[in-house]
């Protein structure tokens, strides 16, 4: 096997890095349930196999900012949402 170069493990964190920020989104029962279910569809998009790290950021993206113009979201969540785009903005293939 092939050791994973510096970018594939700064990749793999930031990765690791969103889902954290994202999960306690899609655990806080105070946020709407379609903004929950999206957060969740965004992680299943980074956690999945299908793609390399800059595609499943792009998807995630994609699916996070959808969602962050909802006028029912609270502003914590719209904060965390924003935070956790930032860091998968950073990541490329």
């Amino acid at each position: 096997m092939k050791p994973k170069t510096k970018r594939a493990q700064e990749n793999e964190e930031r990765i690791k890095n969103a889902i954290n920020v994202m999960q306690i989104i899609a655990n806080d029962n105070t946020t709407p349930r379609n903004i929950r279910k999206a957060v969740k569809d965004a992680i299943d998009k980074l956690t999945g196999t299908e793609g390399t790290p800059g595609v499943k950021a792009a998807t995630a993206i994609h699916i996070l900012d959808d969602i962050s113009a909802d006028p029912n979201m609270p502003s914590y969540s719209r904060l965390r949402i924003w935070n956790a785009v930032s860091i998968l903005e950073a990541i490329k293939d």
